[in-house]
């Protein structure tokens, strides 16, 4: 039995199957962030209160680099999901629509590119 209209039918109007996967994505993203996130703020602090030299050593450490870079990749792409679903409810113009969320993930990915980029270059320093 099927609950779409014949006209939905003939224009191929229902579901692009990918919602389920984007809601998964979105929860997550921000289970991971969770934990990470205590990463990131123990660095924060230590960078506030350390000198350079001992947050270098710290950020150095494998396991340390390693939550660090899962937090930025995990953050911006956890960011760019959520502004997806907010342009995607709130811009009816579909040209409009489609232009904003390339637009968003283009930005968070160079944002994610440089901060990666940041950290990459503090372990070649060292």
């Amino acid at each position: 039995m099927s609950y779409r209209s014949p006209l939905a039918n003939v224009r191929g109007l229902g579901s692009a199957k990918t919602g389920a996967l984007h809601w998964w994505m979105q929860r997550v993203t921000a289970v991971a962030l969770i934990p990470l996130s205590f990463w990131l703020i123990r660095f924060l602090g230590l960078s506030f209160t350390a000198s350079y030299e001992d947050a270098v050593l710290w950020l150095v450490s494998p396991l340390n680099t390693l939550c660090m870079i899962a937090w930025v990749i995990a953050v911006f792409y956890h960011a760019a999901l959520g502004l997806q679903v907010v342009i995607e409810d709130y811009i009816a113009a579909e040209g409009i629509k489609i232009f904003t969320v390339w637009t968003v993930n283009l930005t968070f990915l160079m944002l994610a590119l440089a901060a990666l980029l940041a950290i990459f270059r503090v372990l070649m320093i060292r």
